[in-house]
């Protein structure tokens, strides 16, 4: 085919996992219509858009980005803006002269014409797939959307009611991604606590775990690992704790969304008053089980109605918990949730002082925990990066390797611990190197 003849395509992101995973997918199924990448903006045919509402902030930073796209698509150049702020604002982008397009299915189906600014049909997981992934450790989407509806969030109304994506599809995709080298696996959705009982049969996402795990022994023996995304703490039952336990191949790293320890902020969000009892005593049984683990959390200070004595309730429950890192955000305004209306709003500077604490208590443990690891005989690294050679370790803490492995990038590359490097370690490589 003449250069001339060949389209060619722009993809930019915005926001969560899931926005990488379907940025892509969409990568994917534009090749597969013929596209091909474009080297600039300026010199692609279509240009794509991958938004993010879970913020004001993000959506303005979502419009600005289109402005700025727009200006620099050549003459009959398609930009199209999809993802949540696309949902959420579809009028403000069409203002723009970019095309809202935030079913991604569709797009994936037809990235020339595509034009509505309709949600995904209710009930169908949206038609998007990945063979290869374009990272060394891959992400897995396994379930989209949120039925809970917590009084702070948008993305419902983006991302419409939970759906969950079919096992058979699941598992054919790692599959998929372990033949290609990818051999961690980051199983990722919009609130994973929602998936399988929408599937027939239904199915939990224990049960899920522990069903991909074996499938994929079978199918590719026992070098991989799956890494979990963030976990609800309705999630954190009797049965994740036996299926964690009995488990060779997920990585002792749990990553929680529990926003707060209050029982009275969890009910203002229209979250459940006892999520921070749930997290202690699920963390309590796992660590009986595991030789350590890696614990994050996602944490929201400043929500209205958030007194001194809630915030020292939180504060106290994270300084005995323990945690390894801690995604801190101080409260942002979202139009169109419930809490923006809400009474007793907290002052700025009253929100960043909080969460500058926080953070500063999750960074003391974090650096305990490096201290932890670097005890360790062996780790095991998902090698990332050459030249310095670096990756991420079973505990999700940066390794950076005083020696190269010989192993390919995606390869799970067993290795020491020698010493400790900012917040990373430096690790050298096993004999035998890849694990």
């Amino acid at each position: 085919m003449p250069q001339s003849d060949i389209h060619r395509f722009w993809l930019v992101t915005l926001g969560c996992k899931v926005n990488q995973y379907e940025a892509r997918a969409l990568a994917e199924a534009f090749a597969a219509a013929g596209y091909a990448p474009a080297a600039t903006a300026a010199e692609a045919d279509l240009i794509v858009l991958l938004s993010c509402a879970v913020t004001a902030r993000a959506e303005a930073e979502s419009r600005r980005l289109t402005r700025t796209l727009v200006r620099q698509a050549r003459p009959g150049a398609r930009v199209v803006v999809t993802g949540c702020a696309a949902a959420v604002s579809p009028r403000a982008f069409a203002g723009l002269t970019a095309v809202p397009v935030p079913d991604k299915g569709l797009l994936a189906r037809s990235p020339a014409q595509a034009a509505s600014a309709a949600l995904r049909p209710a009930g169908l997981f949206p038609a998007l797939a990945v063979t290869d992934y374009d990272r060394a450790r891959a992400l897995l989407k396994i379930q989209d959307g949120c039925s809970h509806g917590c009084s702070y969030c948008i993305v419902p109304s983006a991302r419409g009611a939970s759906i969950s994506r079919p096992y058979p599809d699941i598992v054919d995709e790692a599959r998929r991604l372990l033949t290609a080298g990818h051999q961690e696996l980051g199983l990722t959705g919009i609130n994973l606590g929602h998936f399988g009982p929408d599937l027939s049969p239904p199915l939990t996402f224990w049960q899920l775990v522990a069903a991909l795990e074996k499938d994929l022994a079978a199918s590719h023996g026992n070098c991989f690992r799956l890494r979990l995304g963030s976990l609800d703490p309705a999630m954190l039952t009797q049965e994740g704790v036996e299926v964690l336990t009995e488990s060779r191949h997920v990585c002792p790293h749990l990553h929680i969304s529990l926003q707060s320890a209050d029982p009275g902020i969890l009910t203002a969000m229209r979250r459940r008053p006892g999520d921070a009892a749930a997290v202690s005593s699920f963390v309590d049984k796992i660590r009986v089980k595991w030789k350590y683990l890696a614990l994050g959390l996602d944490m929201l200070t400043g929500f209205p109605g958030e007194s001194d004595a809630a915030y020292a309730a939180t504060a106290a429950f994270l300084a005995v918990l323990p945690i390894t890192y801690a995604h801190v955000f101080p409260y942002s305004r979202r139009p169109g949730t419930p809490a923006a209306a809400m009474a007793g709003q907290v002052a700025k500077e009253v929100k960043i002082e909080r969460a500058q604490a926080l953070r500063a208590l999750a960074t003391a443990k974090s650096a305990a925990f490096l201290e932890t690891l670097a005890g360790q005989a062996q780790l095991t690294v998902a090698l990332e990066r050459s030249a310095p050679a670096a990756g991420t370790c079973e505990a999700y803490v940066d390794c950076r390797f005083a020696v190269a492995p010989d192993a390919p990038l995606g390869s799970l590359v067993a290795a020491r611990p020698v010493g400790i490097d900012g917040d990373c370690l430096t690790v050298v490589p096993l004999a035998g190197a890849v694990a």
